[in-house]
């Protein structure tokens, strides 16, 4: 379990946060949501997400409540499918936000190989969390696989689960490679979390080959 001290201070912008209501939002509704940050202690964000700026105000703490508060209401199994579609909704509502300017509308990522396009979608998405956020990510290659590293993470604070939880993070890595592939599926696999306390990042497997 990771300590809540060692997140102190750590933010996301605010921009960040609201997409994570609003992605909430879209796969569960606007009652489930303000029942979820009654239950996750969050009523300050009831009818007043966060502004729509980059202002880095969003705490980490935020997004390990209403995670666990996930758990509570609908089970570890209804919990995980919630925040994996969830993530899906928030790579593509952040794509509007954050794709210009991080030139993700390039027309010439249509023309390249397709481990080219993988390579450079998870780097921008990384980039995204280190330029504008307090969370820490980078992307390496092995081969077969890319791997994408969190080494600062909000999803590991007080959580109580034995095993890797960060199902947003992952349905985000899930929707940005079907995106920049033309809706092909690959394999994504959370590998280690640093709640467990043995390892230095919540790292996530991407397969290289579609699964289709």
């Amino acid at each position: 379990m990771t300590s809540v001290e060692a997140f102190r201070g750590l933010y996301y912008p605010n921009k960040i946060g609201r997409l994570c209501f609003l992605s909430l939002e879209e796969v569960m509704g606007q009652n489930g949501v303000k029942a979820l940050l009654r239950l996750a202690d969050l009523q300050q964000y009831i009818d007043a997400y966060p502004p729509n700026d980059l202002k880095r105000e969003f705490p980490f703490e935020a997004i390990s409540k209403f995670s666990v508060a996930l758990g509570t209401m609908y089970g570890p199994r209804g919990a995980r499918g919630l925040e994996l579609r969830a993530g899906r909704v928030a790579f593509s509502l952040g794509l509007k936000e954050f794709g210009p300017l991080l030139g993700m509308a390039d027309l010439a990522l249509k023309l390249m190989p397709i481990t080219m396009k993988l390579k450079i979608v998870l780097n921008a998405t990384a980039q995204t969390f280190d330029r504008f956020s307090d969370q820490s990510s980078h992307v390496e290659e092995e081969r077969g696989r890319f791997v994408y590293h969190i080494t600062r993470c909000s999803n590991c604070i007080t959580r109580p689960e034995p095993g890797p939880v960060f199902y947003i993070a992952r349905g985000i890595l899930e929707e940005a490679t079907a995106w920049v592939s033309g809706g092909r599926r690959f394999a994504v696999e959370q590998l280690s979390c640093m709640g467990q306390g043995n390892c230095s990042s919540c790292a996530f497997a991407i397969g290289k080959d579609p699964l289709e």
